[in-house]
Formats: C-alpha cells, structure tokens, sequence
C-alpha cells in the first residue's frame, strides 16, 4: 500500500525590516495596551510580532472623556498618548513582555525632536526587535502647526536623527492626513528608515443632535476599523510602488482576507488594531486564515504573494 506524502505546511515566516517574523500579522500601537491586557485571552507567542503602546518622555494622562465614539463601521478615538512613560515602561512594562517569544517593536513620540532622539538612545540597551515612530497621532495638541508626518522636512529630519541615534530597525508610521503619502514615504527611505507602517487614523468628528455638542472633548479624533480599509488599502499600493523598504498595511483589518488584501498590495506585514477591541482573537483567527487560504491555493511562501495584484494593462 502506498502513502500520499503529507503535505508540507505553508511558509508564514518573514523578515521585516531585520526582525525575523514567524507569521506576518502584527497588532498595532495603542490597541493591544502593554500586552498584559490580552495574555489570558489568546496565546501572545502565536503573534508575529508586537508594537507597543506609543510611550513618550514623561508619563501623560491624555485627554479628558469622553475620547472613544463608535461610528458607522468605525471607532473615533481621541486617547491623546496615555501612557506609563519610559522609566515605567523600561521597570514595570518591559519585564513581561519579554518573557514571550515574539519580536517587540516599541513605538515612541515626542513633541520635539530632541525627545524622539533622546527616547532612542534610552531604548538602546533594552532588549527589544525594533523601534516605530510616531509621527503620525492627530489626538495631540503641538506648538507645530502640522504634526511631522504632514511636513516632509520634518519628517526627514526626526527619521534621520533618530537614526543617527540607534542601530535598532526603523519603522515610521504615518498620517493619511496627507495629500501624497507616498512622497512622504519616500524621504522616510531617504532618510534611513528601514520599514513603513501605513496607515494611522484620519482625522474625524460625531456630533450629538440633541445636544448640539461634539461627543469627542477634543472635538475631533482619529478615525479607525473597517471604515477606513479602502484608502488604506489604496495607500498601500501607492507607497508600495515607490520605495523598496517592507510596508506594514494597517487599517480596518477585521479577517483574514483583509490582510490578504493588504498582502496582495504590496505590504509585507500586517498589524490589526480596532479588530483586537471587537474581538481579541482576531489576530489568530487571521494567522489561521491566511494558512487556509494557502493551503486551498497551493501557495507554499507567504512571500510569493507580497505585492502580487494583478492589474489591467494601461491601468494606473
């Protein structure tokens, strides 16, 4: 009698930027808190990889509720940056996380750029996969009229500063709140970033009718979930066609033919972020997913499908 050979299982590895992932679904800052929140409820040892809660200088309390409103296939989030800081961060945060086999990229913002500089050197000696900076939140109020990520010089001059500052992988996040990101995207890579993470959420209101009155404090706040999944996705495969530097697609990934979606558009990685809210299995039930599809397609590496839209000739 003779045995059909087992099928051999997809490859999921990747690397991103240097950091050896072994799927390519990640969760996004500031919607997986410190790790610690999710532990009990899925097995954190099954992400590719994980990014931090955005830790600047100095603890902040953020902003004053009420900051989250649910919209029409969304979330508006008007958190401004609470976090721990990054002496508590390094003491009371970082112990945990490493005790997980999983990549950590820590994502930092400052108001200067003296403080994203001085955020990479503390995070130097730590044992972490990378870094990601935020250039990008729109629920914070700046001296500057424009956050970094809207004015191209400034951008060139935190990502090549920090640069200058560390050796750890580089992953800038940035606004959609722009009118070419993918300029934008390329002086990142000019200016030595090693991966991009698209996208942050867009600026939005809601209003109460009977009141009249804003429901954010802030008045208005970042714009995230299934909503914003089609500019996203459009944004993805402008940068993508533009720079050779690994993409990171984020926005409105729910499952796992999202992902797929952002895959096939030229990210290498993806991160979940309002998803892990609705359901914090989300992440595994799109690992699960996109090895699935794989299996039913015949499709042996991950990679093969990175940037592999098939568009009409002529086409844009």
């Amino acid at each position: 009698m003779i045995r059909k050979a087992k099928e051999k299982s997809p490859n999921l590895a990747i690397e991103l930027a240097g950091i050896s992932l072994k799927n390519p679904v990640m969760v996004a800052s500031g919607t997986f808190g410190y790790g610690e929140e999710y532990a009990e409820l899925i097995d954190l040892n099954r992400l590719g990889a994980i990014v931090t809660k955005t830790i600047t200088l100095k603890p902040r309390l953020g902003n004053e509720p009420p900051r989250i409103v649910e919209t029409a296939s969304g979330i508006l989030n008007s958190i401004g940056l609470q976090n721990v800081g990054i002496d508590a961060f390094i003491n009371e945060k970082l112990p945990f996380l490493r005790e997980f086999a999983v990549p950590l990229i820590v994502s930092i913002a400052g108001e200067t750029l003296d403080e994203y500089v001085e955020l990479a050197k503390t995070l130097r000696g730590e044992e972490i996969s990378g870094l990601e900076l935020n250039l990008s939140c729109p629920n914070i109020k700046y001296d500057r009229k424009l956050m970094f990520a809207q004015d191209p010089q400034a951008t060139h001059q935190v990502v090549s500063s920090v640069r200058k500052a560390t050796s750890l992988p580089l992953i800038v996040k940035l606004s959609p709140n722009v009118t070419d990101i993918a300029s934008i995207a390329r002086t990142c890579e000019e200016a030595g970033a090693d991966g991009i993470s698209l996208i942050n959420t867009f600026l939005g209101m809601a209003i109460d009718v009977e009141s009249r009155e804003p429901m954010l404090r802030q008045i208005t706040g970042g714009l995230s979930g299934p909503a914003i999944k089609p500019i996203a996705l459009r944004m993805v495969y402008e940068v993508h066609k533009v720079v050779e530097i690994p993409i990171i697609g984020v926005g409105g990934i729910m499952a796992a033919r999202d992902a797929l979606e952002f895959i096939i558009a030229g990210a290498k990685a993806i991160a979940i972020g309002t998803g892990n809210f609705v359901d914090p299995r989300t992440p595994i039930k799109v690992i699960d997913g996109i090895r699935e599809y794989m299996i039913k397609n015949k499709i042996k590496d991950i990679k093969s499908m990175v940037g592999s839209l098939k568009c009409p000739k002529g086409s844009l």
